[in-house]
């Protein structure tokens, strides 16, 4: 358990983050010079989009124009937008293969569901989260999480490209989980201790042969590499009816808190996705929320991102992954 206070960039508070200018990466002219010659030649012979190696594409060489990126996400504030895959250079089709070259620069994409799905679309298909869907397919606020927290390893990042946003709403909301940590510390001790013992999680369909409906895991990890958070609370309450062993009222008081702090206004920042935004968030220890929208009634205007999930094995020192 992490017992004193962190101060560095990471613990950001709404008052001590940089300036907002600060949060957006142009891509370089270098970069979009190499993804135009991409998506020049697949115009000519299409392919599909995950079937791409960035290693073998002209902007591999650009890789080094991304250090900026990763620099901010592991030891930065946690998160990066990323500008230049505008509307009208590219179709949508290219605006994705764009995206799916620049994330592998990032790290390397991983399966976010028993399918394989890489490249993961998050709109609203009118599905409920009370009937088994997850709040990706839903215009239904999500609170403050992580992704992945039912899976076998972690997403060390989270992608989202915007293709197209909602009528009104669907502002994504940003926390530091060592910031919250520093508050829980100093405010509530032994609730966050409890925060580190493990819970069972909801799979939340993503069960193969053989496993169970739940997996156990702490809210909270910490080693000599940092802060690991794999929390989405309506995961936890489904996870613990799942298995018959409903929340304590201690645990529930612990999930109560953290979800009390990561919901203070002076801890977050927020913002609109605009579309070709690429939107990169460390996993890990930022605790991230989309607040509900309303979409428009046309289905080509209605709110469309799509999510890629990354391990950094290769730029992360080895043992740093949960």
């Amino acid at each position: 358990m992490l017992t004193h206070t962190v101060t560095d960039a990471r613990a950001w508070r709404s008052s001590t983050i940089d300036d907002r200018q600060g949060w957006y990466y142009p891509l370089s002219p270098r970069c979009l010079e190499a993804l135009d010659e991409t998506v020049l030649r697949l115009r000519q012979q299409p392919r599909p989009v995950t079937s791409i190696c960035a290693a073998e594409e002209p902007c591999a060489a650009c890789a080094a124009d991304l250090l900026p990126v990763r620099t901010a996400l592991e030891t930065g504030r946690g998160f990066a937008i990323i500008q230049g895959l505008v509307r009208g250079r590219y179709s949508p089709e290219e605006m994705t293969v764009g995206y799916w070259l620049i994330g592998q620069l990032l790290g390397q994409p991983i399966e976010q569901n028993v399918q394989g799905t890489l490249l993961y679309d998050v709109r609203d298909t009118g599905q409920d989260v009370r009937y088994g869907a997850r709040f990706s397919v839903t215009n239904a606020e999500s609170s403050f999480h992580t992704d992945n927290s039912f899976g076998s390893g972690i997403a060390d990042y989270v992608g989202l490209l915007c293709l197209q946003s909602a009528k009104t709403g669907g502002l994504s909301r940003i926390v530091s989980g060592y910031t919250v940590h520093n508050e829980l510390l100093a405010r509530y001790p032994d609730e966050l201790e409890i925060l580190y013992q493990p819970w069972h999680i909801d799979r939340r369909g993503g069960v193969r042969p053989g496993e169970g409906p739940t997996v156990q895991h702490p809210v909270l990890v910490w080693d000599e590499h940092g802060l690991v958070y794999r929390y989405l609370r309506y995961w936890i309450e489904s996870g613990h009816d799942k298995i018959g062993q409903p929340l304590i009222p201690a645990q529930r008081k612990a999930l109560d808190v953290l979800d009390e702090v990561a919901h203070d206004p002076a801890l977050r920042v927020e913002f609109a996705l605009k579309p070709g935004d690429l939107f990169f968030v460390n996993n890990r220890w930022i605790l991230h929320n989309r607040t509900a929208f309303e979409d428009y009634p046309e289905p080509e205007q209605r709110r469309h991102l799509v999510r890629l999930w990354l391990s950094a094995d290769s730029i992360l020192p080895s043992g740093a992954r949960h």
